[in-house]
């Protein structure tokens, strides 16, 4: 979502210049950065802190709108530093809303909550209403993940401090927090027509309200995600559907992205136009716009390989619901070369967005160390104020006690010096141990995603699909050709992200499951068993069990010979609420029998030792200690362990 900043009357020159350049980011980049730069020289010319913050806050959040993620962090970072080291609240509140952005987009939500909030209040002291109804509404979506009451109310107060502002930028920011919470609101009550009405009415006035200030609106993202907005609202309720309204707004939304430059949006409105074509049976028209998207992907300067990879998934789809194998064969190739360019991209984007927010912890750490040394620093100052006072006094009054006063003040003294040098020698350790733990999380997960999946499974599974269709049973093959992809992309996707709901993680291990059915000749049956206070909605680390299930299924029931294999998986929530019990339990040979038939009887897997530091790093303990049991007879294995639930 776009940053609020309309050009005010009040406010310096610099200030003026940086609001006008940030203006700019998405018809004309080239004016916006030499704007912005002018401004921020300008800013540093008139030693203006509180320039200087403001023309790095609007920087920063230029280059977030280019995708320049290491630009936006350190502007952010920069803006935070200069912004402690003033006493001006406004410098304060930029700072702070800076901060705020970058650590959402690192997802580091708690963090970002925390300076938005402080970003808020300063802005709501000094009446800047154009920002308090953008802080307003990023807070209403921290909070979107966890308390709807909280979303609600910082959604609305974003919309009154906005029609305060008189803004219309500010007002549609606003108003899209507004409707991303009464759209949750009618997800939850599909029943409910009059409501359903209502929140469409609302989506609409803010489409006139749109059409009527389209030309002092310069965040053309905003427009166009109340477009795809409005159509997925259409789609959630198929009595209300309004199919003119929904490809019109698909359309509108469409024209805007492709105008700006917003990728992102015009994949996703030819997706959702395509879905509702294949949903309705109508395939060719779904096959037109994925090969538009397609179309349109390829004659842009730099191509989006996993959008490209998305449109030649669903081709392949289509072309299986039509029976077209040979046009399947040839999506299919497409795809796989699409899906491999993405993954590099996505893995590539990832190692450097891990080596910024690494830099950024880094920096944050200094700069909190600062800010505590500036404290402790006035704290000194004031107590120097007290000292010269007393001895003043001591001096006209009570000189005879000059001496041994003075000798109290020193000794005063010379104790905050040194418990100066005590906190600095705590604080040099604390960055240490934080930067090993750092470094120590950084090296699991790359190890952990190494670790996901076996190069034999993946060729076994793939020869035996091939075995599949040369047996002339297409249907079969494509069915599990579709299974392998998707448990792929899973992998790579939960790999990339901190938490998981249960029901999630359940599909995927189903689908790894199954695609080891295949490879081992269906030697095997599985059943998921869960508690009764089990919800499919509990988040749970990703890809936490695989490598368990594939050592059971390896190492357990792969050798079976005299009977069938049977895998169970166990589900059960703990009496302390924030932990999960999971038991794999397998019929397989045992693990002294396991042992025997390897030729290295001391071999530790590596998947049991990634899975054991894991869990040592979610609960905060000694990582040489293992975190989950196994139990094994010569009937089978039982791991049982703990999972944090996140």
């Amino acid at each position: 979502m776009g940053f609020s900043a309309s050009i005010k009357a009040q406010g310096s020159q610099a200030e003026k210049m940086a609001e006008l350049g940030h203006s700019y980011r998405f018809t004309d980049t080239v004016k916006s950065k030499k704007l912005l730069a002018e401004a921020l020289l300008l800013a540093k010319a008139s030693k203006s802190k509180r320039d200087e913050v403001i023309c790095l806050t609007l920087s920063a959040f230029t280059y977030r709108r280019l995708h320049q993620i290491k630009k936006f962090s350190d502007y952010a970072e920069e803006a935070y530093k200069i912004s402690i080291q003033t006493e001006e609240e406004k410098a304060k509140a930029y700072g702070f809303m800076a901060i705020g952005s970058s650590k959402a987009y690192f997802d580091n939500k708690e963090e970002s909550l925390k300076y938005r909030l402080r970003a808020y209040t300063l802005f709501e002291k000094l009446r800047i209403y154009t920002q308090c109804a953008q802080v307003g509404s990023e807070i209403s979506y921290l909070f979107s993940y966890g308390s709807n009451s909280k979303t609600k109310e910082y959604a609305y107060e974003a919309l009154r401090y906005a029609e305060k502002s008189h803004d219309p930028e500010s007002i549609l920011h606003a108003r899209l927090a507004v409707g991303s919470y009464l759209m949750t609101t009618a997800e939850k009550n599909r029943n409910n027509i009059k409501l359903w009405k209502s929140i469409i009415r609302f989506f609409k006035h803010t489409g006139a309200f749109i059409d009527a200030n389209s030309t002092k609106i310069s965040s053309k993202s905003n427009i166009a995600i109340f477009h795809i907005n409005l159509a997925a609202l259409c789609m959630l309720h198929a009595r209300l559907m309004d199919e003119k309204l929904f490809l019109r707004e698909l359309e509108a939304a469409a024209e805007i992205s492709k105008k700006y430059g917003i990728i992102y949006i015009y994949g996703n409105s030819l997706g959702m136009r395509a879905e509702h074509f294949m949903l309705n049976g109508e395939y060719e028209k779904a096959k037109e716009m994925f090969l538009q998207g397609i179309a349109y992907q390829n004659s842009l300067p730099r191509v989006d390989n996993e959008v490209l990879a998305n449109f030649y998934l669903s081709l392949k789809e289509i072309a299986a619901a039509q029976k077209d194998y040979a046009s399947y064969y040839s999506y299919d190739q497409k795809f796989g070369k699409y899906n491999r360019l993405a993954y590099d991209k996505n893995l590539q984007n990832n190692l450097q967005n891990a080596e910024i927010k690494f830099e950024s912890e880094k920096n944050m750490f200094r700069i909190r160390q600062l800010e505590n040394e500036t404290k402790l620093q006035k704290k000194n100052e004031q107590l120097g104020y007290i000292i010269a006072a007393v001895l003043f006094l001591i001096t006209v009054f009570i000189y005879i006690s000059f001496y041994y006063r003075k000798r109290y003040y020193r000794k005063q003294a010379e104790n905050l010096r040194q418990q100066q040098i005590n906190n600095k020698l705590k604080l040099d350790l604390l960055e240490k141990d934080s930067l090993e733990h750092l470094l120590e999380k950084l090296s699991l997960e790359r190890r952990f995603l190494r670790s996901q999946m076996d190069p034999h499974f993946i060729f076994n599974a793939l020869g035996n699909i091939q075995s599949v269709i040369l047996q002339g049973d297409k249907a079969k093959a494509i069915n599990y050709l579709s299974k392998f992809a998707k448990l792929t992309r899973d992998i790579l996707d939960h790999s990339r992200r901190e938490s998981v709901t249960l029901e999630e993680e359940t599909v995927t291990l189903k689908s790894y499951i199954e695609l080891q059915q295949l490879r081992l000749h269906d030697s095997f049956d599985y059943e998921f068993i869960f508690g009764g206070k089990i919800t499919m909605q509990e988040r749970i680390p990703p890809l936490l069990l695989q490598p368990l299930i594939e050592n059971a299924i390896e190492h357990g029931l792969k050798p079976l010979e005299n009977r069938k294999g049977k895998l169970v998986l166990t589900f059960e929530k703990d009496l302390s609420k924030t932990t999960m019990t999971c038991i794999i339990k397998d019929n397989g040979i045992g693990v002294e029998a396991s042992k025997n038939n390897k030729k290295t009887k001391s071999h530790t897997p590596l998947a049991t030792r990634i899975t054991d530091e894991r869990l040592a790093l979610y609960s905060g303990k000694d990582p040489a200690l293992s975190y989950f049991k196994t139990e094994s007879s010569e009937n089978g294995c039982t791991v049982t362990l703990h999972i944090p639930l996140l």
